[in-house]
């Protein structure tokens, strides 16, 4: 039943964006130009479309120079998982052990409880 309401979900550009950014693309081609069978010109493209978080988790070589030790860098360090409710990345640790900064979920292992005014005494 979710599977089916997802498929008839329109996606923007920056839905697209998003996703080729998490999980990366990669164009390898070889193109070649040839006349009476002599090579005359080849290209071989080898390109890769990913946020930096993605190809350090797949290994890729980041520029020389760069400073890990930057704020930046040690967030996106941190993994994220998508809140049940409202779908936006959230660090594992605060979505199980608090609740979902942006709507308010609460996970059942988080511990904490509604707190309810008692009247009276």
């Amino acid at each position: 039943m979710a599977e089916a309401a997802l498929k008839n979900t329109p996606y923007t550009l920056v839905d697209l964006v998003d996703k080729i950014l998490d999980k990366g693309l990669v164009i390898n081609a070889d193109i070649t130009v040839t006349l009476v069978g002599v090579e005359l010109l080849g290209i071989k493209i080898r390109a890769t479309l990913a946020s930096f978080e993605t190809a350090a988790k797949y290994g890729l070589q980041l520029p020389t120079g760069t400073n890990l030790d930057t704020t930046a860098w040690k967030e996106a360090n941190i993994i994220k998982e998508p809140c049940p409710q409202c779908e936006k990345k959230v660090p594992v640790k605060e979505l199980l052990q608090k609740s979902c900064p942006w709507c308010g979920w609460t996970s059942a292992v988080s511990g904490t409880k509604s707190k309810t005014r008692t009247l009276g005494r």
